[in-house]
């Protein structure tokens, strides 16, 4: 997957230098000095393709670009190999602003799901996405932080404080909530999307 990622930079990089070479044909002639800002590069861009170049996720972390020229926004998938969530698919979508690395990428859960820290609207609660977020902070420890929630859910920090109070009170029941919610069942009058 890094390869095609190399390939996808090598691409768009080539495209840019055709781009810029053309641009600076036009504008010989001219006394205009302006630059397009197609041809620039943003510091956010630069540190996102620096960043996915780097990823060393496990197998339980999919990737998936929709559009391959974007990498701002993306998809992800998580499928547990241990814990509560164990065989589940779970499906975020992570948007990158142009303030990248000032502001942590927003990611949402898109299914609905029995989780401590996910609420029923896909809000993630992880404190490396708000109050602990820096700027040194790349994507794979994001990723990694966030498949980490899967093998050890936080009732301390909760979004869903039902399913964080159950966990904390009765793990045997909240293991059951968790593998009945997972096939598409009901709990407390919710019902939760199937996901295995």
């Amino acid at each position: 997957m890094l390869k095609i990622r190399e390939l996808q930079r090598k691409r768009q990089e080539e495209e840019a230098a055709k781009a810029k070479l053309n641009n600076s044909a036009q504008t010989t002639n001219s006394s205009n000095s302006s630059t397009t800002t197609s041809s620039k590069v943003s510091a956010a861009q630069l540190r996102v393709q620096k960043d996915i170049s780097e990823l060393d996720l496990p197998k339980s972390i999919k990737l998936t670009f929709p559009q391959t020229q974007d990498f701002f926004n993306f998809d992800l998938k998580i499928i547990p190999q241990d814990g509560y969530y164990k065989q589940g698919t779970f499906k975020f979508k992570i948007e990158i602003s142009q303030n990248f690395p000032i502001e942590p990428p927003k990611i949402k859960c898109l299914n609905k799901i029995y989780h401590p820290n996910i609420d029923l609207d896909g809000n993630i609660c992880l404190n490396i996405l708000r109050e602990d977020w820096s700027p040194v902070l790349s994507l794979n420890s994001i990723l990694i932080g966030l498949n980490f929630l899967f093998l050890e859910p936080n009732p301390n920090d909760p979004l869903n404080k039902e399913a964080a109070n159950m966990l904390v009170k009765d793990k045997k029941q909240f293991e059951r909530n968790v593998y009945n919610s997972m096939r598409g069942s009901y709990i407390s009058s919710t019902q939760y999307d199937r996901v295995i």
